[in-house]
């Protein structure tokens, strides 16, 4: 048995926006699974501290009013969610979000916003190195083992691909337990991928990301999008990145942002 018949760590964030770092936490969730049972989970509310949008609040269900009055601090609920998942890299169990690369950076993103310590200065203080991960994206490996696969990439769609049941989409903790069970239907899929170690698997979807982001920057830009830029950083986008993925307000796990003005799915 791999790395999927271990311990999992499901991550998955709800939010105000599409621009990761623009965009602050309303709901989270870190989901705890081995062998696809959930053996611990936390969540939160949060109050991002600005309007949520109505075309947010109409995906995840909560509005700012909601927020305001139930939801804690911002900066408390980033700071736990950001602690959470390094106390499990450093335990050596790997987070897996679906496209990794948009709650990873927005979470960066809030940490910043709030001075708060960045997930590698805390896996430095915890491991004396401050590589995070290891990162598992069930989009990006997807994406690079099925490649020519017709049909949309949301995580809706590619659990109906790999027969994973998703109760509740765009709740946080359905969400990240879906991300989860879709990761190892992968890795039952294709043995190659099974048989990766975590670090070389992690590198891997490094590689993977930069592969996809490069072949679609030169797809947009063909179709006559001359100044797209996809960002090709993975599983934390550059804080000077200018990234925005259109399909996030369709579904918050649809696909990595592009920069200037562009948007767009995968």
């Amino acid at each position: 048995m791999g790395w999927h018949g271990e311990s999992l760590i499901g991550f998955d964030l709800e939010t105000t926006g599409t621009e990761p770092l623009d965009s602050r936490i309303v709901t989270a969730a870190v989901v705890e699974v081995r062998g696809g049972a959930v053996t611990g989970q936390r969540l939160w509310l949060a109050d991002p501290g600005v309007r949520i949008p109505a075309q947010a609040s109409a995906i995840h269900g909560i509005s700012t009013e909601r927020a305001a009055s139930e939801g804690r601090p911002a900066s408390e609920v980033a700071d736990e969610v950001a602690q959470l998942l390094v106390d499990g890299w450093a335990r050596g169990i790997p987070v897996v979000a679906y496209n990794a690369a948009f709650d990873l950076t927005l979470l960066s993103a809030e940490l910043a916003r709030h001075g708060l310590p960045a997930l590698g200065d805390r896996m430095a203080r915890a491991t004396g190195d401050a590589g995070i991960g290891p990162v598992v994206d069930p989009l990006t490996i997807d994406r690079a083992v099925d490649r020519y696969r017709r049909g949309k990439r949301t995580l809706e769609a590619v659990c109906v691909e790999y027969g994973v049941v998703l109760d509740g989409a765009h709740e946080a903790s359905a969400d990240a337990l879906a991300a989860v069970r879709v990761a190892i239907a992968i890795a039952e899929r294709h043995p190659t991928v099974a048989a990766l170690g975590l670090p070389e698997l992690h590198q891997e979807q490094v590689r993977w990301y930069a592969d996809w982001a490069t072949g679609f920057q030169e797809f947009l830009r063909k179709k006559g999008t001359a100044d797209a830029v996809v960002d090709p950083a993975w599983p934390v986008r550059a804080p000077s990145a200018a990234v925005s993925p259109p399909e996030h307000a369709a579904s918050e796990h649809s696909a990595p942002a592009v920069g200037t003005s562009t948007r767009t799915s995968g």
